[in-house]
């Protein structure tokens, strides 16, 4: 879709245009922005250059006709093409922190986040006490370096089956200057891992159903159908994944896995299993937590 270049001025003008025309194509959000003016604020200041928390103050400032050109164009794709903002712009965000992708990875939208460290606190105890963590599918290496920020004294292991998305986490991990203590590795789920005690264990798997896989919105086909497809009822990687815990775990660890809307897919799973399901904003029964005796003791 042309945007009328001729009519269009002001950063207002464009914020107007954008806001309309995502509306028209029904775009579909969930990459960072939930709704149509949030996406297009958030290209504008980019293409712009601007900070991306102050739109008010350039509201009425006239584009340059190279600005205009480059705006067209970046919202055309999203338009048109149906990319994904992330990576039309190359940077995802998990609150403060940013993080380089592309289509070699699906883009950071975990829950987890949230919870590090604070949500974790009643089952990790002092964040300075976590030495071991692990991050399975990794993918971007987003939560790998939010471990390792939210745990100061912990040697991370960040895993994924894809040398691309590895080769994504590189280089967030050297952006963040955290080459030393997060150890990227190439593994289905445990594989290729040496036994070792983790005491913090957790992974934001693919976990859409087959059913939903086929009814994707295009901005979802735009990624890696690796890094969501979770098999018939989800729960392929995750049976895996708490089967094989407990082997890497500390007597005292804990196991944290994000499942989207399949809690009852989960509990079905694991009928014997106390799961703790966190209490994540946006993401009620989300992502549960269990611990490696509770796992131990379900068999």
């Amino acid at each position: 879709m042309s945007a009328p270049l001729g009519e269009l001025h002001t950063l207002r003008d464009w914020l107007r245009w954008a806001v309309s025309r995502f509306a028209e194509a029904k775009l579909t959000f969930g990459h960072g922005t939930t709704n149509a003016y949030d996406e297009a604020c958030y290209l504008l200041l980019h293409a712009l250059h601007l900070p991306l928390d102050r739109l008010e103050p350039f509201l009425d400032a006239r584009l340059a006709t190279s600005e205009r050109q480059a705006v067209a164009e970046l919202l055309a794709r999203r338009i048109d093409e149906r990319v994904p903002a992330a990576y039309l712009t190359r940077e995802a965000w998990l609150g403060d922190f940013r993080f380089y992708v592309d289509e070699r990875v699906i883009i950071p939208r975990s829950h987890i986040a949230a919870l590090l460290p604070d949500g974790l606190a009643p089952w990790i105890g002092d964040p300075a006490n976590v030495r071991e963590a692990l991050d399975l599918c990794t993918g971007s290496g987003c939560l790998a370096i939010l471990l390792a920020h939210a745990y100061p004294n912990a040697d991370v292991d960040a895993v994924d089956i894809s040398a691309d998305a590895l080769a994504v986490a590189q280089r967030n991990v050297s952006d963040y200057g955290l080459a030393e203590r997060i150890n990227l590795l190439r593994s289905d789920l445990f594989a290729n891992l040496p036994e070792k005690n983790y005491d913090l264990v957790i992974s934001n798997p693919p976990y859409v159903v087959s059913g939903a896989m086929e009814t994707l919105p295009a901005e979802y086909r735009h990624e890696p159908a690796l890094s969501l497809a979770g098999g018939e009822d989800g729960m392929d990687l995750v049976r895996t994944i708490v089967r094989e815990a407990p082997r890497f775990l500390s007597p005292q660890g804990v196991l944290v896995v994000e499942v989207g809307h399949n809690r009852i897919q989960a509990e079905a799973a694991f009928p014997r299993l106390p799961f703790v399901w966190l209490d994540v904003p946006h993401a009620e029964d989300g992502v549960f937590l269990v611990r490696r005796e509770d796992i131990v003791a379900s068999r």
